[in-house]
């Protein structure tokens, strides 16, 4: 583990999206019921503290001279609330005949509870009476099928869950059907089916070619919104100004596939129920972030992750291959599935080994080991095997390596592990630069210049700003051998740095400290501060094509989580506390000893912290 006081001088932190807590996991009350092996978070239900469970049952039963198995439905419902607003999931599974098409009912008991805003199906309210119908992709159920089904609410007073629910004007009790009829012939079957099939496909044919790839993704397409974030941002003042933007859904640990609302830095909605709200929202693209590699993150503490440095197997048999599974299912293969591969990782072998004064010990493991190369290599070849992926490689930011003995390296050691475990460089479709970090996207009013390169801020870099490093980096990746159509992403999410105290103009007078300083935008203390920094402001909205060779400005990091805690909180995330996050600590050479500029009352990595959002709305630029 590397020690809290040598964080890394020149490194990006980056963390999961938080999500309001909500619920994961059946109850053990009810796991004698026969479900299937894979469930989705919608379809798992635990109460956490401010949860609300229930399992509602029934059943109506035909005559005994049908013929046929009755109708049945179950109904899981469970919500999570805070002050005023509240995420509800509700399973529907069908323990009758096949459904084509469901419209499900039930009743708030407080009147003063209201549906704001539903995905996977299509919702209203009339009165307190909820109404949900099926949207085109989920309407048939088989016998013993489920879909999920949520939304996010709204109430005052009290929140009670629904205690009723009925399905096709069936009462729902999650009984199984009644046999067949128990009179009429006495030769022949006496009993009808009870349950029909149990195998075959439940969410429609897996694989097929879909659409060719685009040479940018992000171009005529919409994006996708996380309603899980949405809601959060939405819970912060203001916070609706920003929260329709697409923002990376993070699969930041092998139970985040499912969904794990335990977890800070996820919710209950897994990858394949993400997929199916962007269906049913009619985006073009989706992004996730594809984040667990072994050793996970060697050169700082704040995100560490749960595999350990020679867990390659089950990095490759647990995360990768589940995962492609579920993308590489055909009922997707309309949606442009963007991931972020791998951040803070390739470069960490360049800059954080020995026998350079950064140099850590985990590095060094992972560097010997050869994991990190070889876990980005077979999650670019599974990963780039699916037509409509789009595999985006995580190189860091200009305050990292942007010198000259960090730029080229790092390059190579990206493409070698493009080559590696069966993959090649076809499988990279871009990069992505400044993922969760701080560094401005332009510096309007400074360039490097061989006179200000010795200035303190600059300190001999070669950039200053993401944009001209991201192309610049284009060039050299080329070089590498990466196709001539590579494209860049730079992630603007909390990098415009507006507010007061923006520079309006160059400063030429005084000395080459005084001329930098007062030139920058970036208002960092240190351009290697990395955690929760104070001042920082929401940047440039995501969009496509923003300029030469930069396929789109995106927010991967969903603004108002946190990057680390301000102190030490025990958690069983593995998340250790890294004092780069600390607002009183003094810093190390790898900052040049300068104080960390983190905010205050900051939760662990990937938790909801409401005062950095207010501050990145506050500090917006352009502003909101």
């Amino acid at each position: 583990m590397a020690s809290t006081d040598v964080p890394t001088k020149y490194h990006v932190r980056a963390v999961a999206a938080p999500v309001p807590p909500v619920v994961t996991g059946w109850p053990k009350e009810i796991t004698g019921m026969n479900l299937r092996t894979r469930m989705s978070a919608r379809q798992k239900v635990v109460a956490l503290a401010g949860a609300s469970t229930l399992v509602a049952a029934g059943l109506v039963t035909l005559p005994a001279t049908s013929a046929y198995a009755a109708p049945g439905c179950d109904v899981t419902y469970s919500s999570n609330q805070w002050q005023g607003g509240f995420t509800a999931s509700v399973t529907i599974r069908n323990v009758g005949d096949a459904i084509n098409g469901w419209t499900l009912r039930f009743t708030f008991p407080n009147s003063s509870q209201r549906v704001s805003q539903g995905w996977s199906a299509n919702w209203t309210q009339s009165g307190s009476q909820v109404t949900a119908t099926n949207m085109s992709y989920n309407g048939n159920l088989a016998t013993g099928a489920s879909t999920n089904i949520g939304f996010n609410g709204a109430w005052s007073g009290s929140n009670p869950s629904p205690t009723s629910f009925s399905v096709n004007g069936v009462n729902c009790n999650g009984a199984p059907p009644t046999t067949g009829p128990t009179t009429g012939p006495t030769t022949g079957p006496t009993t009808g089916p009870t349950t029909g099939p149990t195998t075959g496909p439940t969410t429609g044919p897996t694989g097929g070619p879909g659409p060719a790839r685009v040479n940018n993704p992000y171009s005529g397409a919409r994006g996708y919104v996380n309603p899980e974030w949405k809601a959060k941002a939405e819970s912060v003042s203001g916070g609706n100004r920003i929260s329709s933007n697409p923002t990376g859904v993070w699969i930041d640990r092998i139970s985040a596939i499912e969904g794990d609302p335990d977890s800070s830095s996820n919710g209950p909605m897994g990858v394949r129920d993400h997929l199916d709200e962007a269906l049913a929202q009619g985006a073009g693209y989706i992004q996730f972030v594809i984040y667990n590699l072994p050793g996970r993150d060697c050169s700082a503490l704040a995100s560490n992750g749960e595999l350990q440095a020679t867990d390659l197997p089950k990095y490759k048999t647990d995360y990768i291959d589940p995962i492609a599974a579920i993308l590489d299912d055909a009922a997707y293969s309309s949606l442009r599935i963007i991931t972020i591969v791998e951040i803070d990782s390739l470069p960490n072998l360049i800059t954080n080994v020995s026998p350079r004064a950064t140099a850590t010990a985990n590095c060094d493991t992972m560097k010997a080991n050869g994991n990190y190369v070889k876990g980005v290599g077979y999650a670019l070849a599974k990963l780039g095997a699916i037509p409509n992926v789009y595999n985006y490689v995580d190189v860091g930011h200009h305050g990292w390596l942007g010198w000259d003995d960090n730029f080229r390296p790092s390059a190579q050691i990206i493409a070698e592990a493009a080559r590696a475990e069966g993959s090649t460089t076809a499988n990279v479709h871009g990069f992505i630069a400044n993922t969760a970090n701080f560094s401005a996207t332009v510096e309007p009013y400074l360039n490097v210049t061989e006179a200000n390169r010795l200035s303190t801020w600059i300190d001999w870099n070669r950039y200053v700003d993401e944009q001209r490093y991201a192309q610049a980096l284009r060039t050299e990746m080329v070089s590498q051998g990466f196709d001539s159509n590579v494209g860049m992403l730079i992630d603007t999410s909390r990098n415009g740095w507006g507010g007061a105290g923006r520079p309006t103009a160059a400063v030429t007078t005084g000395d080459v400290n005084a001329q930098v300083n007062g030139s920058r935008i970036d208002r960092r203390i240190h351009l290697g501060n990395w955690c929760n920094q104070s001042g920082a402001g929401i940047g440039e909205r995501p969009r496509a094509a923003p300029a030469t060779g930069i396929d789109a400005y995106v927010w991967i990091k969903p603004p108002g989580e946190s990057d680390g805690s301000s102190t030490l909180i025990d958690n069983d995330e593995g998340k250790g506390f890294d004092r780069m996050c600390d607002p009183t600590y003094t810093g190390n050479p790898r900052n040049n000893n300068n104080m960390s500029g983190a905010l205050s009352g900051a939760p662990i990595s990937g938790a909801w912290f409401p005062a950095q959002l207010t501050q990145l709305m506050q500090n917006a630029y352009p502003a909101l």
